[in-house]
């Protein structure tokens, strides 16, 4: 039983892994959060359609869910970050 990093509560895994559902292949060992400190949007990803996870400190919705994300760095060897550059290339 791990504490929330955000708010030192004790981590309930079936609420987290619960609310982590929209968000491909992640489970409660993914996050150090307690579910009340986990935000989920669902929908926001730019390349999946899927959920997103916002830090609780966080202002900006994130445009890659962590799977994509992850998914564009193994295919081209550049991490995009959270958010997508608007700049045309």
């Amino acid at each position: 039983m791990k504490p929330c990093h955000s708010c030192q509560s004790v981590i309930d895994e079936y609420l987290l892994d619960k609310q982590l559902e929209p968000l491909r292949e992640l489970t409660a060992d993914d996050f150090n959060v307690c579910a009340d400190c986990a935000t989920i949007v669902a929908d926001a990803c730019v390349e999946c359609g899927g959920a997103v996870y916002v830090p609780r400190s966080g202002s900006v919705t994130p445009d890659y869910c962590p799977a994509c994300r992850s998914d564009l760095i193994d295919r081209t060897g550049h991490d995009p970050g959270w958010t997508c550059s608007h700049v045309s290339g």
